[in-house]
């Protein structure tokens, strides 16, 4: 992890290489001002009106200045201007933080120092600032070169980044930039188990990083192994397993709250650690990332260690099937009828629609034995949410308005954002079966495929507040964001989960 500090000196008391300021347009003399000495302001100013910078959201301007008698940079990201009464956008600034990581990278400075912006602009408390922004910093810090031979294509990130603070409240500022990077970790957690081959990481082994959180946090760990699974009734699960030499495992994680009368909220995550597509087989072009496809049960588990370090007053379980989706003489075969956990059956059609089969499972037993209050599944779940949304956007799925509200929240609160598919009635004859209960693949008629897919999981949650958030298109290869990579996994609704728990009443 890149090491982040916090400081309540003077911006330019800190023994840094490089001075990093946020620049609302039209501010950029005043904050010189305050910031840095007349002859240092004149060179930078100078600078400014020569490339034009006057703080529109995404300029950046690199001064180098002799500062004590030493070369430093000055760093000046610009963010645009508040419109009227409205607040700035936080994901403007987020990415304005992934941008200074990203310049400092580039030009190899070991120590940056930047000052947070008056919390203000953006309608929040200083302690929000903080706590995000040692989040998103930490976040853009995180890179995946494990398997690199040759050095010089590694990542240098900062020695250092020191966050530079004008609060009084020193204390709740410490602790805000405790809780930022404790998320931070629980992301990047996340995203390293996703970006690692898929022959380093099967449903044993992510399995067993899961034990290791439980012991190190305190967490109440249960692990059912491919005997158990099949013998107490997961067709689904034992089915999508049946053509890998791995066993598959049922995860669950638990987290309980000292808080009287507590509620109980559950998260379940998709976990094939390989999709080959099973004998429906995904062409190469479209099996090279999928790796990536248990970044739901990844996020889950790494959700779940924030929340034993956090101590929300809520409880939570966090429930991963884990499988790995193969073909071979013994796998799970098109026409197949798999029987689940709460006794409904299936139609397999498509084994590549194998994500809804082990979720099945998982849910079903979340139902009958965890007593929650609410549930959401979270899924790298269909190309068609993909082709909807895009990279930016992950499908919320919900007939539970509260739910719905409370996520939708947490992702305005993150960052982590989501849009609303309709879950509607009008869909269901689109996974009518001639042979068993229900398809586990939607009629070509009805199209719509993210959101029959959201509509076959509903068939296993009963009556309980429940929702599903597909993260097909957010969780890998996500272009544009500066405090991503644009290869390789993101963390997508880590935070999320972890704002829901957090604020959850």
């Amino acid at each position: 992890m890149m090491p982040i500090t916090l400081s309540f000196k003077k911006l330019t008391d800190n023994n840094a290489s490089c001075y990093a300021l946020i620049i609302e347009q039209g501010s950029l003399e005043q904050t010189l001002k305050k910031h840095f000495k007349a002859g240092d302001r004149a060179l930078v100013k100078a600078l400014a009106e020569e490339r034009d910078f006057v703080g529109n959201n995404g300029q950046l301007l690199l001064v180098p200045v002799m500062h004590n008698g030493k070369p430093i940079t000055i760093l000046l990201s610009g963010i645009g201007k508040k419109e009227g009464k409205e607040a700035l956008n936080f994901e403007r600034y987020r990415r304005v933080l992934g941008t200074i990581v990203r310049v400092a990278e580039k030009n190899k400075i070991g120590t940056v120092a930047i000052q947070l912006p008056v919390a203000k602009l953006f309608d929040m408390t200083d302690e929000d600032v903080t706590q995000q922004t040692a989040t998103i910093v930490e976040m853009a810090g995180y890179h995946f070169d494990e398997f690199f031979t040759d050095d010089d294509r590694k990542i240098m990130t900062p020695k250092e980044v020191i966050l530079v603070s004008d609060a009084r409240n020193q204390k709740e500022i410490r602790t805000a930039l405790d809780i930022g990077k404790v998320i931070a970790e629980s992301v990047n957690k996340a995203r390293y188990w996703i970006d690692l081959p898929p022959a380093k990481l099967t449903p044993v082994d992510l399995a067993k990083h899961a034990q290791k959180i439980a012991k190190e946090t305190g967490l109440k760990i249960t692990v059912f192994d491919e005997r158990e699974v099949t013998q107490m009734g997961m067709g689904g699960l034992a089915g999508v397993s049946k053509g890998s030499e791995r066993d598959c495992q049922l995860v669950i994680l638990e987290y309980k709250t000292t808080k009287k009368n507590a509620k109980t909220i559950g998260f379940v995550g998709k976990g094939i650690t390989f999709d080959s597509g099973g004998l429906s087989l995904k062409p190469p072009a479209y099996m090279e990332t999928m790796k990536e496809d248990m970044s739901g049960a990844a996020a889950v588990i790494s959700t779940m260690q924030a929340i034993a370090i956090l101590k929300p007053d809520v409880n939570v379980v966090g429930i991963t099937p884990l499988s790995e989706n193969l073909p071979s003489g013994s796998a799970t075969k098109p026409g197949d009828i798999l029987k689940f956990y709460n006794g409904k059956t299936a139609e397999v059609k498509n084994t590549d629609a194998e994500g809804r089969l082990v979720l099945a499972d998982a849910l079903s037993y979340a139902v009958k034995h965890c007593n929650l209050d609410a549930m959401i599944d979270i899924a790298t779940l269909t190309g068609a949410c993909a082709y909807a949304l895009g990279p930016f956007f992950t499908g919320l799925m919900s007939q539970h308005e509260d739910l719905i509200d409370k996520i939708c929240d947490s992702a305005e609160r993150t960052g982590d954002r989501v849009w609303e598919l309709p879950l509607h009635d009008d869909y269901k004859p689109a996974i009518k079966s001639q042979v068993a209960d229900i398809s586990n693949v939607g009629s070509k008629q009805y199209m719509a495929g993210a959101i029959t897919a959201g509509l076959f999981l509903q068939n296993f949650v009963g009556d309980m507040p429940w929702a599903h958030l597909d993260i097909a298109g957010t969780a890998f290869n996500v272009p544009d964001i500066s405090y991503y990579r644009p290869e390789g996994a993101t963390g997508v609704s880590v935070r999320l989960l972890i704002d829901l728990a957090m604020h959850w009443k």
